[in-house]
């Protein structure tokens, strides 16, 4: 997958508070939505999430990475309103 859809899928996740939520909002599935982040994870070399059963918390890591992903994505949608 490119990159571009991992940091969606990644604010996504964020957003929605879990991989489920994002998934549906998405119209993927949730195990696809789960190897995107993992693989955005594997990519970068560092955990942008710390999950457990009951909860999803970004990590130092995940915060930077997701003010980063928010400008580049905000970015983009000015560019294609031109």
């Amino acid at each position: 997958m490119d990159r571009l859809q991992s940091m969606k899928v990644f604010q996504r996740v964020v957003d929605e508070g879990g991989f489920a939520a994002a998934a549906r909002a998405l119209d993927m599935s949730p195990p696809m939505v789960s190897r995107l982040v993992a693989d955005l994870e594997d990519r970068l070399g560092t955990r942008l999430l710390q999950r457990s059963t009951r909860r999803l918390a970004l990590t130092d890591a995940g915060q930077a990475y997701l003010n980063r992903v928010r400008n580049i994505l905000q970015d983009i949608e000015e560019a294609d309103e031109l």
